[in-house]
């Protein structure tokens, strides 16, 4: 061992004896040999065989290591110069060969071989050394359990040979030691031994020997075995590089996934990070140790320090994290040179490595571990696209405060760890809120969460993504992986197009009446608006109804102080009292608005057969049975427990509806429940749907249908409706038949209709407009009640669209731009009773603040424009133009027969529009006259109060609502896709298009179901109501007598003001209380029932006041009743020839689509008296009518 400057160093022997503590370099205490040569002693003793002159062996030890390196890499490029030399003579030699054999045959004419046929033979037979090669793979290949076994004890042995060094350093670094004696140093042969061999196998298995030679491996068996076989042989021990057995600790990941117990690409990272940074620290550590203790040799080994190896492990340590306390430090040159080159790399590892070394750790003790449920408490998994604004939207509806106690704890998955604002969002809500990090396609992650006893699982979408299918298709893979883990699971999954939900049929464990439901977004986004162009305001009412809004309160009077009042409503179910059994649903609905007040909206009704349905206001033939579910609109799930609390005994002259509480008959109850007592209630109120049940749509029995006489004299041959009986449809057109230029479209008198601005091209993602005009050829219109729907956009877009809409009628199409005020002129947009401006382009741009400038461009666009008042006195329908009442029934007849469009239009403005709207904050460029605030929330800006902006964000609510009560999504869907039910879905499944079916009487009673309409009040039977009257008194007097059913008031902006000139924007107010005033401008929402006689026959005005504009019209017939019984095939074939020459006068025009038979029923026009103004206004139409040619399109009705 080399002696330190001070002459003051600790040695030890191995063979049992150890030397004194206080040594002279100059003179060894045994054996008194001075060595002055070099200055060092090396201890030796009797016992241990050792060199007496004392002198220093390091390099042989060295030089093994070296020869043997050095002379395998020289043999390696000497075999390979050899081999390649023999290749390019022998190359040259049977190129020779060939040369000669040509020149031979040339000469004898013989047939040419080739030499390599001989040798495929011999080539073909696998030899002995290929046999030798392929068995030392497979005992070294981790594919079998030999080659793992080898591998992992290789492993082991080399932390062992490690272990022995950790030991061997507190020694000297060189010493004479007998082999025969030191135990550390005989295993440590065996390992280098066991390493020889293994040595042995991995060369031979190698295919590139030169490569291998050079293996970080391979460096270390030769600087680590050659040293132990001299040490046998000098008897003596040099510490020397067996340090470098620390490198084998990079191989760690690797051992472990070879043992199946890393699985994970987290925790791979995590131990090749920790493996990597671990052996190069104690590498490095082990390289000082030996400089420093040994010395320079240029410096005859005088400048050494005594330094133990953890002290050069403490040193690299406070290098590489830049702190060098200098305690501790380098005195060799070599050591600082050393030092130099590892602090610019060390330096690097440790600034990248730690951090992401913690980072892992971190996370993964915080979001790898599993979910342990509480008992007692149900849990959600929530899964999909989990963001910020996802996130806060659904907590702050699943968790609102007017949910009756959610005891429900909700479990996020994702496979992207929460960015810090999503972090901060979820410890806000810690007590009923974890995240885990995973993916719900692993079954392992699946299993972290509990799916298996997770009340549901609920699946958000990306409504903002560039590619609308591809987002579905991830949604539909979570579902298959989650249904294939546990089939009984309810899933609730978010779909952005009405096509892909198609695909969630073929999953065979998806069913509906189990609970599992798809919430499309783009057919409830078409669905609102739709029920927008019908009733003005609706999308917005609806939208905060299946809403959680907290209670704002104003004190000033202000339009916002009513809007905010209704805002705080919504939609709750709840098991109606047997007090109520046996009374009809107005009678209740009254009972519960008076008493209670409750609105009572709807009922899930059971048949005889037991199956179960959702009745939309009924008649007064639907009786309640005993656990009857009832839909309420209320402020709170306090308020509904009025409705199952009820008890006419105890509560009947109770004024205080807060007062109706349990009372002792209902504990009587609950104590002996009867056989017909409702199911137990689930999540706050709803009730998962039985096997057996069927949200059908159907109010009653067809023969229960009043007024169904007229079934009979129906034309079964006709197809008038779909198979289902739910729509309006007609024979497929060719898209050429429906296209107007922007001439034709000026010519043809389009009023009362519904104007469809559509940006697209051929790559825009498609909207699914026939969602949109579903709603609008629901067959509880009669048809001439259908709205005509022009279409004005690109038309490489709508052909795209156009196999969806062709079997709708009155559907036509302007190729054009809605930004060209030419095309909404040529529309006459300032006569439509909607305009409708939708985008298909929105989520191709990055900038969120852009994406709707096409539909806000358009909106203002329309606004700014100009229109003149000579025919705006008009009012027309899509039969032509007719005077203001012409076309609506008399007062006596039917209570909505006010509701007529403003009689003129002459500022864009005051055109009804409802633009969508892609980011909530672009709202505030819509209305340039408002002071709302870019902060304020959607809900709470004026455009979307007045119901002229609908965002698709409003629906996220849904994914609560439909979790706390599963007939909710079925009664949104009813109310504004105009009926589309399950079957109706399996069958565009199947076809994509809607099927034609004949008029049967159970296809004709599903027209027989109610639909949203807005009653006027400053004229007809309410009108006495309308000044100063009582929303109460309006509400039951229209529930007695026509079954209608009021649900909110429109009433315009500044009706509370006196201003000269009160604007003509309306809001929406939501379920108003019985005393609240009304106006006379106000229009009621309210739930209408299905008019048969609207649709029989309508007395012919025509014949009397405008008998010549009805010869020119195709559109208007007036046919006798009686003629209806006694048509023959006689009459058909005349008419069909009358049809024939009346195409053929036509030439070469345009040839019009006929969307209905020309064999019409009878209609009655009936009309109201008018006044002395309107008739002036009436013979000013007529002077003008010539100019204008009537809408040319043939019209039935049914």
């Amino acid at each position: 061992m080399l002696a330190v400057a001070d002459g003051n160093v600790s040695y030890g022997s191995s063979g049992g004896s150890r030397m004194s503590n206080n040594i002279n370099y100059n003179k060894n205490p045994d054996s008194s040999v001075s060595i002055s040569k070099m200055d060092v002693i090396i201890p030796f003793s009797s016992d241990v065989p050792c060199d007496n002159n004392g002198q220093r062996m390091w390099w042989a030890f060295l030089a093994s290591s070296m020869v043997t390196f050095f002379g395998g890499l020289f043999i390696i490029l000497l075999w390979r110069t050899l081999k390649y030399l023999w290749t390019v003579c022998c190359h040259c030699n049977i190129k020779n060969k060939q040369e000669a054999q040509k020149v031979i045959n040339a000469q004898t004419d013989g047939p040419v071989k080739n030499q390599d046929e001989k040798d495929e033979a011999p080539a073909s037979e696998v030899g002995w050394m290929t046999s030798v090669k392929d068995w030392a793979g497979v005992m070294i290949s981790a594919q079998t359990l030999t080659g793992r076994v080898l591998v992992v004890l290789v492993f082991a042995l080399s932390i062992g040979a490690l272990g022995i060094y950790f030991i061997d350093s507190s020694d000297p670094i060189e010493s004479c030691q007998n082999f025969y004696k030191d135990f550390t140093l005989q295993i440590d042969m065996a390992f280098n031994v066991f390493f020889l061999l293994y040595f042995g196998l991995r060369f031979i298995a190698a295919n590139d020997k030169l490569w291998f030679w050079l293996e970080v491996n391979s460096v270390v068996d030769f600087f680590t075995v050659p040293p132990v076989f001299v040490s046998v042989y000098l008897n003596r021990s040099w510490l020397g590089l067996r340090f470098l057995r620390a490198l084998r600790l990079i191989q760690f990941s690797e051992i472990l996934q070879f043992l199946n117990i890393l699985k994970t690409s987290n925790s791979i990272k995590l131990v090749n990070l920790c493996s990597i940074f671990i052996s190069t620290w104690l590498t490095a550590a082990g390289f000082i140790h030996l400089v420093e203790n040994s010395g320079d040799p240029w410096e005859n080994f005088q400048n050494s320090q005594p330094l133990s190896y953890w002290e050069c492990v403490y040193l690299l340590m406070v290098t590489m994290s830049t702190v060098g306390y200098g305690d501790v430090c380098a005195k060799t040159t070599l050591g600082r040179l050393f030092m130099v080159f590892f602090i610019l790399g060390g330096l690097a590892m440790f600034a990248r490595y730690v951090p992401e070394i913690a980072a892992l750790i971190l996370n993964r003790k915080k979001y790898r571990g599993s979910y342990n449920s509480t008992r007692g408490r149900k849990h959600i998994v929530v899964c999909g696209h989990i963001t910020l604004e996802s996130v806060s939207n659904f907590l702050k509806d699943f968790l609102h405060k007017d949910r009756d106690d959610v005891n429900v704890e909700i479990v996020f998955l994702h496979n992207i760890s929460p960015n810090l604002e999503l972090e901060a969002l979820f410890k806000r809500h810690f007590t009923q809120v974890e995240f885990y990090q995973g993916s719900v396609l692993n079954p392992h992650d699946l299993a972290r969460v509990k799916i298996e006893s997770a009340d549901a699982c609920l699946i958000l979408a990306n409504k903002y993504c560039a590619d609308p299918d591809a987002e579905d298709a991830s949604n539909i893979m979570r579902v298959i992986s989650i249904k294939n883990y546990h089939p009984k699971i309810r899933i609730i999954t978010q779909m952005l197009q009405y096509h892909n939900k198609a695909h969630l049929l073929n999953i065979p464990s998806w069913n509906w009446k189990e609970g599992d439901d798809a919430i499309c977004l783009a057919e409830l986004k078409a669905g609102f608006i739709a029920q927008s162009c019908l009733a003005q305001g609706l999308s917005t009412m609806l939208a905060n109804l299946f809403s959680m809004r907290s209670f704002i309160k104003i004190e000033e009077d202000t339009w916002q102080k009513y809007y905010l009042e209704g805002v705080a409503n919504e939609m709750y179910t709840e098991y109606l009292s047997s007090a109520f059994v046996g009374l009809s649903f107005p009678t209740v609905c009254e009972l519960c608005y008076v008493k209670l007040k409750l609105l009572l909206i709807a009922i899930e009704y059971k048949s005889e057969q037991r199956e179960s349905s959702i009745l939309i206001n009924p008649g007064n033939h639907v009786k309640m049975q005993e656990g009857t579910l009832g839909f309420f609109i209320a402020s709170d799930a306090k308020e509904v427990k009025r409705a199952f609390f009820y008890c006419k005994a105890c509560h009947d002259d109770i004024t205080d509806p807060k007062r109706i509480k349990k009372c002792g008959c209902k504990r009587l109850e609950d104590e002996h429940p009867s056989t017909l007592s409702p199911k137990k209630k689930q999540r706050n109120g709803g009730m998962r749907n039985s096997p057996n049940c069927s949200p059908k749509m159907m109010r009653h029995d067809p023969l229960l249908i009043p007024g169904n006489e007229q079934i009979e004299n129906m034309d079964v041959n006709v197809k008038r409706y779909d198979s289902t009986g739910m729509f309006h449809w007609c024979p497929s057109k060719e898209i050429e038949k429906v296209i107007l230029t922007r001439s034709e479209a000026s010519m043809t008198v389009l009023s009362g209709h519904v104007v469809v601005c559509i940006f697209g091209d051929v790559t825009s993602a498609l909207v699914g407009l026939r969602n949109l005009v579903m709603p609008l050829r629901a067959s509880n219109f009669h048809y001439h009640e259908l709205k005509h729907i022009v279409f004005v956009g690109s038309l490489d877009y709508l052909r795209r669209e156009w196999e969806t809409l062709h079997n709708f009628p009155k559907v036509s199409i302007l190729p054009g731009t809605p930004l060209s005020r030419a095309d909404l002129r040529a529309v006459n947009i300032n006569l439509c009773d909607m305009c409708v401006i939708l985008s298909a382009n929105q989520n191709n741009i990055d900038d969120a603040s852009l994406q709707d400038k096409e539909c806000i461009l358009a909106s203002l666009n329309i606004k700014s424009m100009q229109f003149d008042d000579s025919i705006g006195v008009l009012q027309a329908n899509s039969q032509g133009f007719t005077p203001p009442g012409m076309d609506r029934s008399s007062p006596d007849n039917s209570p909505v027969h006010g509701l007529v469009r403003q009689a003129s239009v002459t500022t864009g403005s005051n055109i009804p529009i409802i633009t969508e709207l892609v980011n909530d904050s672009n709202v505030q460029f819509l209305d340039q006259d408002d002071d709302d605030d870019p902060d304020t929330e959607l809900y709470l800006t004026q455009p979307f109060a007045c119901g002229t902006a609908f965002a698709v964000s409003v629906l996220d609510s849904l994914m609560s609502a439909t979790y706390f009560n599963d007939n909710i999504l079925t009664l949104i869907r009813t109310l504004v896709t105009g009926g589309a039910t399950p079957e109706l879905e399996a069958l565009l499944a199947e076809e994509n298009a809607l099927r034609g079916g004949y008029s049967t009487p159970q296809t004709l009673a599903n027209r027989d179901r109610c639909r949203v309409a807005q009653l006027a009040l400053y004229d007809g039977p309410f009108a006495d109501l309308g000044d100063g009257g009582c929303y109460g008194d309006l509400f039951c007097k229209a529930l007695k007598t026509y079954n209608m059913l009021c649900f909110g008031i429109y009433r315009l902006r500044d009706a509370h003001l006196t201003a000269p000139s009160p604007c003509t924007k309306r809001y929406v107010i939501t379920n108003p209380p019985y005393e609240f005033e009304l106006v006379p401008t106000d229009l009621i929402f309210c739930l209408m029932q299905f008019d048969h006689n609207a649709g029989q026959s309508r007395t012919s005005h025509s014949s009397h006041s405008s008998h010549s504009s009805s010869k020119k019209s195709s559109s208007v017939h007036s046919i006798p009743a009686t003629n209806r019984q006694n048509r023959s095939s006689k009459a058909r074939e005349a008419r069909d020839k009358h049809n024939a020459t009346r195409m053929n006068r036509m030439g070469q025009e345009k040839k019009w689509f006929t969307d209905e038979p020309e064999n019409a029923y009878p209609r009655n026009i009936q009309i109201k008296p008018m006044s002395t103004h309107m008739a002036n206004q009436v013979n000013q139409y007529k002077s003008t009518t010539s100019l204008i040619p009537p809408i040319r399109e043939v019209e039935d009705e049914c």
